[in-house]
């Protein structure tokens, strides 16, 4: 059945899309490479087309989107999701994913979920162009809320109550100790075991909070000795003797970087499982090269000491 053509753009509808996420015509712009006024006056004859206030344009404070804004903006990236997902159609072959992912991922969470996704993915899709970034959680959702993450890898306290996401796998924290701590000699510890030791603490969000919960929950408060954003660096330290760690990501490698050796050692009683999940923005549905990344995601034999 044809129907009339409507009387606004998907142009229009980008432009007011990019105002929305940044908040300013001006930012909107800047990531657009057209001009503020070219893109101030799209916004104006989408309004006119549309028949109501999208949004309110003050010049000290940005950019409001009204209530009937909200509503345009939500089909409008619907909209927006299924034009790329026609245009790479057409640049491709007949079922062939074509364009870019930009994947976030928790620094610790790298090395254990990238690899297959890189390697595997990658293969099976040569031209879909795969991108990192790798920061920590809140740095992750600042990006995926401006649309510059189409999909992340994160510890399920990323965005609590956000419905799109998938389970990948689980894990409990667990001590890591030197090889020679007097406390290795036990199969499992008790976290009133290690309070009055000095602690490594893994100082990057939500990590630092999760770790900290644990004591807390049993009403103790660690002695913390050192704070850093490695994984590595706590592992390192660890082996030296500096303090005891307490971390999620469990590695096959059970040397430092300086080759000490290091042990982990599951908490008695056992503490909750952290899931590790995938995640990707609100808005609309993820274009269907994303959709199939989250599906191998899910498909992957991920390791089994990830697995509860």
């Amino acid at each position: 059945m044809v129907t009339n053509a409507p009387d606004f753009t998907l142009r229009q509808l980008a432009y007011f899309a990019a105002a929305a996420r940044h908040g300013t015509i001006s930012g909107a712009a800047a990531e657009l490479h057209v001009s503020p006024s070219a893109l101030s006056d799209a916004i104006t004859e989408l309004e006119r087309a549309l028949g109501t206030s999208l949004c309110i344009r003050r010049r000290a404070h940005g950019l409001t989107v009204t209530t009937a804004g909200a509503d345009v903006l939500s089909r409008a990236q619907e909209l927006l999701v299924s034009a790329d997902d026609l245009a790479t159609s057409l640049r491709g072959e007949a079922g062939e994913l074509v364009g870019p992912i930009t994947i976030g991922c928790y620094p610790t969470l790298a090395p254990v979920v990238l690899p297959p996704l890189l390697a595997d993915f990658g293969a099976a899709h040569p031209r879909v162009q795969l991108e990192l970034v790798e920061a920590t959680q809140d740095v992750l959702a600042s990006g995926m809320a401006r649309g510059e993450i189409d999909l992340a890898f994160v510890y399920d306290s990323f965005l609590p109550g956000h419905e799109k996401r998938a389970r990948l796998f689980a894990d409990r924290a667990h001590v890591l100790l030197a090889a020679n701590d007097p406390l290795a000699a036990r199969e499992v510890l008790r976290l009133e075991d290690l309070v009055d030791r000095d602690l490594i603490l893994l100082d990057a969000p939500p990590s630092t909070t999760h770790t900290l919960s644990l004591f807390s929950a049993r009403g103790l408060s660690p002695r913390i000795r050192h704070r850093t954003a490695s994984f590595e660096a706590v592992r390192t330290l660890v082996a030296r003797g500096l303090g005891y760690g307490i971390l999620v990501q469990r590695t096959a490698n059970d040397r430092s970087y300086e080759g000490y050796q290091l042990v982990t050692r599951e908490i008695s009683p056992a503490v909750p499982a952290v899931g590790i999940d995938a995640v990707w923005p609100d808005a609309g549905p993820p274009p269907a090269r994303v959709r199939a990344l989250i599906e191998f995601a899910h498909s992957v034999n991920w390791p089994e000491e990830g697995r509860l």
